[in-house]
């Protein structure tokens, strides 16, 4: 059956989970949940399923919210408020309503349980259930109509990987019509795509539901005394097992890259990996790809801009992303990703780093493989990233050597 482009966007309901707590990402997850971590010197983690959605044609979105959110609803306020809620428009963020029962949300299926709701008073027909911390491009219509096409009660987005790297998520267990028979969380003999040895299909987070299906299952399992917490753990196989059509979709990336990209920045070393890949000669993830805009706050600061002096003073920037408000006096910034209001001083040294917002160098510094969050200034010199055993001592160091400087550190 076929169904218009505008009919199944009016039908849909976008939910995005960005409750988690990111404990991996510490110290970068102190004060703010992992969908809100900046990433590439002006975006959030969540921008790129919120541009997504944008891109998509999607326009009524519930971002579920929980641990440490105040950084993230003051971003949705700031950097998304673009909607017009008279249209039928919104990005509402929903903290635990707890309207099932005192506690917080415990898994990805209990936080759609407890804001079921919201499907039920808008009459939608089908929801999109989003993670709101990895980052990717992708058009959700196609997956959509896909969905519609198949007649699915629900269908998962998939992703190829090497099978023997496929323990490390949850696998998709397909036929030759991508009919889903298993789901298997990190599976320690991973089932491989019937028409593709040695690649499996691996769980993206990415779900449409029918609505009432979605509802009827959540009721049936607590009924039943079965727990429904989780989509892997329980949801899904329940549905499998009791003979639900659930479908497979192949990942359809807008990357335009020869690799699909899907990134989980779930780790320090992750997050460090996938950022400087974005500064590389030809970067894996194309921030600048104007048919499918990546959208942010926009802060009203100054260009960015490099002072040099007499002598040695001279300010340069090497192989680098710096955003607007930030000033190279005197200093070399060598391959690294500077955020907003950044001040790099005089005969300063800054090379593979992250900067992140509002932060000083001082004079004479040198910083390398290190990420610095917000609001902190470094002394003059001050040496960071060249001796482990020392940074170990003040700061987070991870398996691969990459220290981290928390958000409002004091030297």
């Amino acid at each position: 059956m076929q169904f218009s482009g505008s009919s199944l966007l009016r039908d849909t309901l976008t939910l995005i989970l960005a409750g988690g707590q990111g404990e991996r990402l510490l110290p970068l997850t102190k004060f703010r949940t992992k969908p809100s971590v900046p990433f590439g010197g002006k975006y959030r983690i969540i921008d790129f399923a919120l541009s997504n959605c944008l891109n998509s044609g999607l326009r009524k979105i519930y971002v579920l919210t929980q641990y440490k959110s105040d950084s993230l609803n003051q971003h949705l306020y700031e950097a998304w408020s673009i909607f017009n809620p008279e249209l039928g428009e919104f990005i509402y963020p929903v903290p635990p309503q707890q309207k099932e029962s005192n506690n917080w949300y415990m898994g990805t299926a209990n936080a759609i349980y407890q804001n079921l709701n919201f499907l039920e008073a808008g009459k939608y027909k089908w929801t999109l259930i989003l993670s709101g911390d990895h980052i990717y491009k992708m058009d959700y219509l196609k997956m959509l109509q896909y969905h519609l096409d198949r007649k699915a009660d629900l269908t998962i987005a998939c992703m190829n990987v090497p099978t023997d790297t496929a323990n490390r998520f949850g696998v998709v267990g397909i036929d030759e019509n991508y009919k889903v028979l298993s789901f298997l969380e990190k599976p320690s003999v991973p089932p491989q795509i019937p028409d593709r040895p040695g690649e499996s299909f691996v769980n993206m987070g990415i779900y449409i539901f029918n609505v009432s299906v979605l509802h009827n299952v959540l009721k049936q399992m607590e009924r039943e005394g079965i727990e429904n917490n989780d989509f892997g753990k329980d949801v899904i196989p329940y549905m499998i097992k009791s003979g639900f059509e659930v479908d497979a979709y192949k990942f359809q990336d807008e990357n335009k890259k020869e690799q699909p990209y899907w990134v989980d920045v779930g780790t320090i070393d992750s997050y460090y990996a996938a950022s400087m890949d974005l500064i590389s000669v030809n970067p894996e993830f194309n921030l600048y790809d104007f048919n499918w805009p990546l959208r942010t706050q926009q802060l009203q600061y100054p260009p960015a801009k490099t002072l040099s002096h007499e002598g040695e003073r001279v300010g340069r920037v090497l192989n680098s992303l710096i955003s607007d408000g930030t000033i190279v006096s005197g200093g070399l910034v060598e391959r690294s990703i500077l955020g907003f209001n950044i001040r790099v001083n005089s005969y300063s040294y800054l090379v593979d780093s992250i900067v992140m917002d509002n932060v000083t160098i001082g004079r004479h510094s040198r910083i390398r493989r290190t990420i610095i969050d917000k609001n902190v200034v470094v002394p003059e010199h001050t040496e960071i990233g060249f001796d482990p055993d020392i940074d170990r001592k003040r700061f987070t160091v991870s398996e691969t050597g990459i220290v981290v400087i928390p958000k409002n550190y004091v030297f």
